[in-house]
């Protein structure tokens, strides 16, 4: 088992490897009451043959974005609720990142703050979602507006996951693998070649290229903005497609978006745009959208939670390793690079 500490406003381990039912067994010592909060593809995992704790109680959601919502926000609190958790109990949420995402913003708001642990199951769980302490629901006017700062005391990740995961679910993980390598490390990229045999340095390595950022810019000061490479674009997208994509498939189009944009703006090597183009396509990843959704799409990405005084801010690569904020980019900019992507 490899642990990575994760500094932020209360300093917590990810540990990479590890059992989460015996990790459960272990908290369930800790606190009085654990809420497990679970969606209802995942009930498999739990297995019957397994001596869960009597004070380990379990909460099913919607599968995917379904459940990160305002209805499962408040599901989750009612639960909560009905089983008295006080402050000395904790959430544990299993699931890919929208579980974790709306079962940490419960922990930050029930009683103005519980601890929660996570188990993701998702690879983009494992690398991204449970680790950096943002918690949020979707709203009808945009993805995670709605949320809270509020870092797990724990991500606790099962490898095993990764054997129950389809080839499709772990194609959308590793936009977020590879965006890691873009921005910061580049080994993740030559280690991404074969991506079967390397994973778990691939997941240590995404989890440390976090690491470094979060525990430098926990409230997304400036440098944390580095991590939404490809993002800003990707969202907008999500949104266009009412949540039905894969997040990761989503960002694998924003990071060619984001790639073009920067050949444009400040001169990013062509041969780096084709890099992420070869390299994601190898994931059958997505990395072209349909063409005549630019009005739709410049409208979420004007409401994306990124953009300052209505300008539109974005993260480019000066080059593998070198993000850089491009701010205030114009529209006519933005649909030239759309057009390089569009099909």
């Amino acid at each position: 088992m490899k642990k990575v500490l994760i500094k932020a406003e209360h300093n917590y381990p990810v540990l990479i490897g590890a059992s989460f039912k015996a990790e459960i067994k272990e908290l369930s010592k800790a606190h009085s009451k654990i809420l497990v909060v679970i969606p209802k593809d995942l009930t498999k995992v739990l297995s019957f043959d397994f001596d869960w704790p009597s004070n380990v109680h379990f909460l099913h959601l919607a599968n995917g974005e379904k459940q990160k919502n305002f209805a499962s926000f408040e599901t989750i609190l009612a639960k909560a609720g009905s089983l008295n958790i006080g402050r000395n109990d904790a959430i544990v949420a299993i699931g890919g990142g929208a579980t974790t995402d709306v079962a940490g913003f419960a922990a930050a708001s029930w009683l103005r703050g519980i601890a929660w642990y996570g188990v993701p199951t998702s690879l983009a769980g494992m690398v991204d979602a449970s680790i950096g302490g943002k918690t949020g629901i979707n709203t009808s006017y945009g993805k995670n507006l709605v949320g809270a700062f509020h870092s797990p005391k724990k991500v606790i990740i099962d490898l095993d996951f990764l054997d129950s995961l389809s080839e499709r679910d772990i194609s959308a993980g590793m936009a977020e693998v590879i965006k890691c390598g873009f921005i910061s490390d580049p080994k993740i990229l030559k280690l991404a070649q074969d991506h079967l045999k390397n994973m778990p340095e691939l997941i240590s390595r995404s989890i440390q290229v976090k690491a470094r950022v979060v525990s430098q810019d926990f409230k997304e000061g400036k440098l944390r903005e580095i991590l939404n490479y490809g993002h800003t674009f990707g969202h907008a997208i999500e949104k266009n497609e009412k949540f039905t994509m894969r997040h990761g498939e989503a960002v694998s189009i924003g990071l060619v978006f984001a790639a073009e944009l920067s050949a444009l703006k400040i001169g990013l090597d062509e041969s780096i745009v084709a890099t992420h183009r070869d390299l994601l396509s190898k994931f059958n990843l997505p990395i072209s959208y349909k063409s005549g959704a630019w009005k739709k799409l410049y409208s979420a990405m004007q409401g994306d939670k990124k953009s300052r005084d209505g300008q539109i801010r974005f993260i480019g690569l000066k080059g593998v390793g070198q993000p850089v904020w491009l701010n205030d980019v114009k529209e006519a900019d933005l649909q030239v690079a759309y057009g390089r992507i569009s099909s």
